[in-house]
């Protein structure tokens, strides 16, 4: 198994890495649509569509990316958007966690085939949005939620206590939540102090466009960013356990699919275009 771990991780960083560091944007931008189009296959499989239905729900996400890349090529959207999508992701998130897994295959199947599909589509669009502000921009909104996780992770393991949410991840803790969001405030200092000033960086960063534009007390909006990296991964743990999957599908072998890679980084990529666009 983890050989197989590796060698999945050595072939997506090799389609990844050559495209994230390319001047261009729109390498990154293609490669992801059929990452989402995939997405959208095991989004679909998870709520009852099988079969030949949920490849076309697959399909039809990619196209849908694919139809707004022609249109609107990687032109800045209307920030209302990332607005919107804030909003959906922080109530949609309490309602549906609030609901539990019990309370997912209550909604009209029709209903969350469509929401997920829209999610979906805007955080891709916010990805693609964020390789265009560049290339340090986007890995310092990576290196949030890989550093809320990684230190949630760890904090949990060290002093985990009381669960977070037990019904839907029993290995989730509160003490690892506050590691996490400790985490993440610890690097964006770091991030505006070292990398943005010392190193030859080709954009600005998250963390130093916020200080920018609203001050250092900005950086408390990392607590907000970090605590939906946990929605996102709790959201997409809860559809798993409502549909009586470990993984959303074996694409990614060693990995799961690819919502169990990417679950964390969904809210978050809107959110941070949303703050920046204040």
């Amino acid at each position: 198994m983890l050989k197989t771990r590796v060698i999945t991780a050595v072939v997506l960083l090799a389609v990844l890495l050559p495209v994230l560091f390319q001047a261009s944007p729109w390498p990154f931008a293609w490669v992801t649509v059929a990452l989402m189009g995939a997405a959208g296959w095991e989004w679909a499989r998870l709520n009852g569509l099988p079969g030949t239905g949920a490849l076309a729900a697959g399909v039809a996400l990619a196209l849908a990316c694919v139809w707004t890349l022609l249109i609107g090529g990687l032109d800045a959207p209307p920030a209302w958007i990332w607005s919107l999508a804030s909003l959906v992701w922080v109530l949609g998130g309490a309602f549906a966690l609030r609901g539990g897994p019990a309370g997912w295959p209550r909604i009209a199947r029709g209903t969350r085939l469509v929401l997920g599909a829209l999610l979906l589509w805007g955080a891709w669009l916010a990805i693609a949005q964020a390789k265009v502000h560049g290339i340090n921009f986007i890995l310092s909104v990576f290196c949030l939620v890989w550093m809320a996780d990684i230190a949630a992770y760890f904090g949990g393991r060290a002093f985990g206590r009381r669960k977070l949410a037990p019904a839907i991840s029993p290995g989730k803790s509160w003490e690892g939540v506050w590691s996490g969001l400790a985490g993440v405030i610890l690097l964006g200092f770091t991030w505006v102090h070292v990398i943005d000033v010392k190193l030859a960086v080709d954009s600005p960063s998250l963390y130093t466009l916020l200080v920018q534009r609203h001050g250092w007390v900005s950086l408390l909006a990392l607590v907000f960013l970090a605590a939906m990296s946990v929605v996102g991964d709790l959201f997409e743990s809860l559809v798993k356990r409502a549909a009586g999957a470990k993984d959303s599908s074996g694409l990614l072998p060693g990995h799961g699919g690819v919502l169990d890679r990417i679950d964390a980084l969904l809210p978050v990529f809107p959110l941070a275009l949303a703050l920046i666009s204040l």
